[in-house]
Order: structure tokens, then C-alpha cells, then sequence
């Protein structure tokens, strides 16, 4: 499972939900990915601490801050690029399987209480967001 985080003051997806101050998560799950992956990358993300405290560095995260999350399927984050120009999505999960790991990824995040937003699982979704910082994260 891999997620690209970026630190945002809004994000919406189309079709999907719209978040203010929090983090946008891209997520691709992998044919190998199950529960466990998913519920510990979610921690990472709930956790991951890229807010700016009152020293300017980063020490705040989600839970600290309470801002929201909104989480987008990807699965070209899964993609194989090492031959060729033409990315290879073979492992990545299959929708079936991928789609009940980005809800459990979703309802892990909100077991941890981050607000979370979501688009729509395997639709053509277009993302808007204004990167803060910028700051862009990739968690495995």
C-alpha cells in the first residue's frame, strides 16, 4: 500500500467530498495488501507530523490539529515503470480486492477521529487542492 500525502489548506474531489486545512491522500493498494497494511498505514497518516507548531517546526499532526483527510483511490501509484515507457499496473490489487482496503483504510482513520472525506472508488475523479507549503509526503 502506498499513499502520496500532501499537506493542503483545501482539496475536493469530483465526484466525491471537499476538506479544508488536513492532508489529501492519494492511495494505492497493492495485490499483496490486507487489513493490517491498512490500518497501520492509516496510523502513519493520522500521526505523520507535517503541521507547523508555534516554533515553526513540524511537530503537529492530524489528531493534533484536527483537520480532515481526504482520500482518493489511485492505483497508478502501484505502477511498475522499470522497463519500458509504458507503466505496467500488474501489481497492483484487483478492484474487488482493492476497494474493502481503501474502506478499512478510510474507517481507521476515522476509528482514530480524523474527519474524512472521500471520492468515489474506481471513478473517473478530478482532484483539486492547494498544496500548503508545499509539502508532499510518501508513505508505504
Amino acid at each position: 500500500m502506498k499513499a502520496v500525502v500532501q499537506r493542503v489548506s483545501r482539496a475536493a474531489v469530483a465526484p466525491g467530498g471537499a476538506i479544508g486545512a488536513g492532508l489529501c491522500v492519494l492511495l494505492g493498494v497493492a495485490a499483496e495488501d490486507g487489513e493490517e497494511a491498512a490500518a497501520r498505514l492509516a496510523g502513519k497518516v493520522a500521526r505523520l507530523r507535517v503541521f507547523t507548531g508555534d516554533d515553526g517546526k513540524f511537530d503537529r499532526s492530524l489528531l493534533d490539529t484536527g483537520g480532515a483527510a481526504l482520500v482518493v483511490s489511485q492505483f497508478t501509484l502501484i505502477a511498475d515503470t522499470s522497463r519500458g515507457n509504458r507503466p505496467s499496473f500488474s501489481g497492483a490489487a484487483r478492484p474487488e480486492r482493492a476497494e474493502p482496503l481503501y474502506e478499512r483504510f478510510c474507517s481507521a482513520l476515522r476509528e482514530l477521529g480524523v474527519t474524512v472525506e472521500t471520492g468515489v472508488f474506481g471513478a473517473c475523479m478530478e482532484v483539486e487542492l492547494v498544496n500548503d507549503g508545499p509539502v508532499t509526503v510518501v508513505l508505504e
